[in-house]
């Protein structure tokens, strides 16, 4: 019984931070700018992770050793550029990062 609770009291508070957020703004004129700033948000994520991944090592000090990571975010910006596909960018990163890591 306690691991139905968990499981319960889990979904609770997965959805309540979902849940209060839609309940606040459905009822609201949201302005343009704030959704024109909010567009903004994924892809500064998306770059602070890839960044992050690239260029800083597990013990946090900037590094330029991770060769094959720079080609693949390169070739992958250029794909996305000309293609503005997300699934066929990350499906070749995935695939130039495979490549490259085994043969270089």
């Amino acid at each position: 019984m306690n691991d139905l609770a968990l499981v319960l009291l889990a979904g609770v508070a997965a959805f309540i931070p979902r849940y209060f957020p839609m309940l606040f703004f459905s009822k609201r004129k949201i302005p343009d700018w704030f959704n024109e700033w909010m567009g903004f948000v994924p892809v500064s994520l998306f770059t602070a992770l890839i960044v992050k991944q690239i260029f800083v090592t597990s013990t946090y000090a900037f590094s330029v050793g991770n060769i094959a990571a720079m080609i693949s975010a390169v070739l992958v910006i250029v794909i996305a550029y000309f293609t503005r596909s997300m699934t066929l960018s990350v499906v070749l990163g995935l695939l130039l990062m495979w490549a490259l890591t085994t043969f270089l």
